[in-house]
């Protein structure tokens, strides 16, 4: 089946076009609303997948032109924008539907499969012609449950017969339907050669050589149903290979957009750069709104669901203000920042945290779950003990919440090993005890908390969330500037085992561009440096208007009163004295992270 998008977006367009190619459709790529207008005019397509914001002419313009030129083929919309709106005036306009950007690749596809059914009602899900047997959304083929093995273009041609089985289809027309536009088209052998091959597969499964028939002087159609025997409907299986290739291909995806989306954020921090100076153009201006649009409506496609949403304030803060003041610089620095590291990010880092469940209480745990959809929390269950220790070590689950009502002295013998496991595993406690030797002995073994199980289960639900943004000090930037490189040797080999990202600087004449480029969330000075001390260092950040509430800690080779005062009264947060005691340090460095993660939720509360 032939598809059109319509789509400005190239890294987007391209991947969404690589996606839907392996899933057996032609795709051709309109980078504007007039290409598109011409492509149509030229090609018939089955879907035309057409996004609203264009260059030259909008979607919603072009469909309103398309179904008033009497065009009837389906149409499915493409938007960044939710509002209700748009989406009534996408559907007033003939759209026959809309997916909303950032859009997930597979249920993109299935909302391509349910418009195709739905435009064609003669036709199946599953088309068949006797023994022969295609499923579209597993891309498997059978002929009398022997399946076929073959290659794209051959499940094409098949899918192209099926669905158009009364029709005589010549090597032009096999042409048009299911090569892309912008390739060059086959020559006359090629086709003979996929009809060929797809006969002796047929052949091989059992059919009449002739399944597909050659009607001379005119081309090539499925043969009548004289002899053929039609045969039991099995039900369809999911075909995991084809959906483990699809995934591999949206994983490919992702990785093709990380290395090409640096020009954009290129274009983001250009813009940003000419606002501070006062040098913004109105043309530079336009390029990084459009920029912030794009990556708007693609990243959240590409696994990037948090990075939609810092580009949509972007877009928002670039669109909204003529005259952008010096706080909404800074602010604009630090969304392009989140943003570079939302994009540094794992697919693993961005997976939904895993809360292990142990308890027997069903309803309870009901209650629970239902809770735990709506924090996105992913959830498993063990009913006792026995069986969580059994699965603890496959799950590695982020938190645990625990019964105490159970066996309170395996409890306590669980919660002491996942306390002492290296990374820590947080455990909560909830229960019906309430009595204060229970406490003692949760808190002695390392619980983290001691909940009623009285209480909602959202809020049982919101300290598991609050020991959970504790627990992401793991994920923090740690900058250390020591002009001592053995220091700076010793300091890393303590921290990267935690699983901070560490930036270490020997010569503080490149503070300033290691801080902004690094973005720490925790900045440690020594104070006796050369040419720049770790004093006048601090100053400097604490006189930024951005970087003012970055927490500071000092190195100090002598905590006499003196130094302790001074440090303390140019903003210092903490202090460790030298020779470092490392145990020592790194509780110091825990703590700090631990208190701004704190202050930073009250913050965005």
């Amino acid at each position: 089946m032939r598809i059109l998008l319509v789509e400005d977006d190239d890294l987007l367009a391209q991947a969404v076009a690589r996606y839907l190619t392996k899933q057996n459709y032609v795709v051709d790529i309109a980078a504007d609303g007039e290409a598109g207008w011409e492509l149509v005019n030229v090609c018939n397509y089955d879907l035309i997948l057409l996004d609203i914001v264009l260059p030259k002419l909008d979607g919603i313009s072009l469909c309103r032109q398309l179904r008033q030129s009497g065009y009837q083929m389906l149409i499915l919309l493409l938007t960044a924008k939710e509002t209700k709106t748009d989406k009534v005036i996408g559907l007033d306009a003939g759209a026959d539907d809309y997916v909303v950007k950032p859009f997930d690749f597979q249920e993109l596809s299935a909302r391509i499969r349910a418009l195709l059914r739905r435009g064609n009602t003669s036709l199946p899900p599953v088309l068949e012609w006797g023994a022969l047997r295609l499923d579209p959304s597993t891309c498997e083929v059978t002929y009398a449950d022997i399946s076929l093995n073959l290659t794209a273009k051959e499940f094409s041609l098949l899918d192209l017969f099926l669905r158009n089985n009364q029709r005589i289809f010549s090597r032009s027309a096999i042409v048009d339907q299911l090569w892309n536009a912008e390739k060059d088209p086959p020559e006359e052998n090629t086709i003979k050669s996929h009809i060929k091959s797809l006969r002796q597969k047929l052949k091989a499964a059992g059919a009449n050589y002739d399944f597909i028939e050659t009607v001379y002087g005119m081309g090539y159609r499925l043969k009548a149903l004289y002899h053929e025997q039609s045969c039991p409907k099995p039900k369809p299986e999911i075909d995991l290979k084809q959906q483990q290739i699809l995934l591999t291909a949206i994983a490919q995806e992702r990785e093709n957009f990380k290395a090409k989306v640096g020009s954009r954020i290129a274009v983001l921090k250009l813009a940003a750069d000419a606002l501070r100076k006062g040098t913004l153009d109105a043309q530079v201006r336009q390029k990084a709104e459009q920029e912030a649009h794009k990556l708007a409506g693609s990243l959240g496609s590409f696994g990037f669901p948090k990075g939609s949403l810092l580009a949509n304030e972007i877009e928002d803060l670039l669109q909204n203000q003529k005259s952008i003041s010096q706080a909404k610089c800074f602010y604009l620095d630090k969304l392009l920042m989140e943003l570079q590291r939302e994009l540094e990010k794992t697919p693993v880092e961005q997976t939904q945290n895993l809360l292990l469940i142990i308890s027997n209480d069903q309803q309870v745990v009901e209650e629970l779950i239902k809770e735990a959809e709506n924090q996105e929390l992913q959830v498993k269950i063990a009913t006792n003990i026995a069986a969580a220790r059994s699965i603890i070590p496959s799950l590695n689950p982020d938190v645990v919440l625990l019964d105490l009502d159970s066996v309170v002295k395996d409890s306590l013998k669980l919660i002491t090993e996942l306390s002492q496991r290296t990374p820590q595993i947080p455990v909560l406690i909830f229960t019906e005890r309430n009595n204060f030797s229970d406490r003692l002995e949760v808190a002695r073994s390392g619980g983290r908390a001691f909940l009623q199980k009285s209480m909602p289960p959202s809020q049982i639900l919101e300290s598991v969330s609050q020991i959970l943004q504790q627990t992401r000090i793991n994920e923090s930037r740690v900058m250390v500037v020591d002009d001592d490189p053995q220091t700076l040797t010793v300091i890393q080999q303590s921290l990267e085992p935690l699983g901070l990202t560490l930036k270490t600087l020997e010569d503080p004449e490149g503070f300033w561009d290691t801080l902004t480029e690094f973005s720490p969330d925790l900045l440690i000075l020594d104070v006796e440096m050369p040419h720049i001390n770790g004093i006048e260092l601090c100053q400097v950040v604490r006189n930024d208007p951005y970087w003012k509430f970055v927490p500071v800690m000092f190195l100090v080779d002598n905590l006499s009163a003196d130094i302790v005062e001074q440090i303390f009264a140019i903003g210092a947060d903490d202090c460790v004295g030298k020779p470092i005691v490392y145990s020592k340090l790194i509780t110091h460095i825990l703590n700090r992270l631990e208190r701004s993660q704190l202050i930073k939720n009250a913050y965005s509360c």
